[in-house]
């Protein structure tokens, strides 16, 4: 068995992972992100110790981070006291199994090209939250680049800002409001929240178009803890893509929203 680990900005998803693949049990907690670097790490450990047992083969670690080869992280927003940080190191010290951490975005398009992906060998993996980032599989493989950097597509300069300020939940935050709370009234039909969304979902166009552009593609997938509202902004997003200027290319790209925490617990697993 293994353990896999899914850091988030908010959130701490850990679950035991069977050798066939499954995901066995799990267990969520709020991210201290405020808390000091070594309180994080502590924190983190000690809830892997709650499934950990001599079963356990290894550890698998995704990070909303820059993360080099050698499983160090590096300047990882949503934890600010995690400017440097030898995760790898510090968890195989502490459980003596091998331990593997990637970015968050990567261990997703692992988990996604594991299952729902599979008959797909180039895959774009957008993960739409706290933040933005995407995960790439490109002839089959994962892709990383150098510090695994490739795929960090929230950093790319859009409008007066940048794509993760549009096309994550700093979009709502500078509406006042959070997607969860928007998704809510959405849900209540909300004129307001409504109209937010189809704002949102052109501004997600505009992210699919430059993606495609980019690395062409045979699929996209959504995840993420916004893909679960997919339904309010699919069509304003279609709507954008509509003017893509290589209709062969759109005809014949797969779009998907996959709202499965668990498929990054997969990847991580992997």
């Amino acid at each position: 068995m293994r353990i896999a680990v899914d850091v988030g900005g908010t959130k701490i998803r850990v679950g035991l992972i069977s050798e066939d693949g499954r995901v066995l049990e799990t267990k969520k907690a709020a991210c201290p992100s405020k808390s000091s670097k070594l309180e994080v790490v502590d924190y983190i450990a000690d809830m892997v110790d709650s499934f950990f047992s001599e079963k356990v083969e290894a550890i698998g670690i995704g990070i909303p981070a820059i993360v080099d080869e050698n499983g160090v992280v590096h300047d990882c927003v949503n934890i600010p006291s995690w400017d440097v940080v030898d995760l790898k190191t510090l968890f195989q010290e502490r459980f003596n199994v091998p331990v593997s951490v990637k970015n968050d975005c990567n261990c997703y398009a692992l988990g996604i090209k594991a299952s729902e992906g599979r008959e797909y060998d180039n895959i774009v993996c957008i993960m739409l939250g706290t933040g933005l980032g995407a995960g790439l599989i490109i002839n089959g493989e994962l892709y990383t680049g150098a510090v695994s950097c490739a795929g960090e597509i929230g950093e790319i300069k859009y409008k007066d800002s940048n794509y993760e300020s549009y096309c994550s939940s700093h979009f709502f935050k500078a509406k006042g409001t959070s997607g969860r709370d928007a998704f809510k009234a959405a849900q209540q039909n909300d004129p307001v929240a409504l109209e937010q969304w189809k704002e949102f979902g052109q501004h997600v166009g505009e992210l699919i178009e430059m993606a495609t552009l980019a690395y062409s593609p045979q699929a996209i997938y959504i995840g993420g803890s916004i893909a679960g509202a997919y339904p309010y902004f699919e069509a304003s997003m279609r709507e954008k893509l509509a003017n893509f200027p290589y209709k062969k290319v759109m005809d014949n790209l797969g779009i998907f929203a996959l709202d499965n925490p668990d498929v990054l617990l997969l990847g991580a697993a992997a």
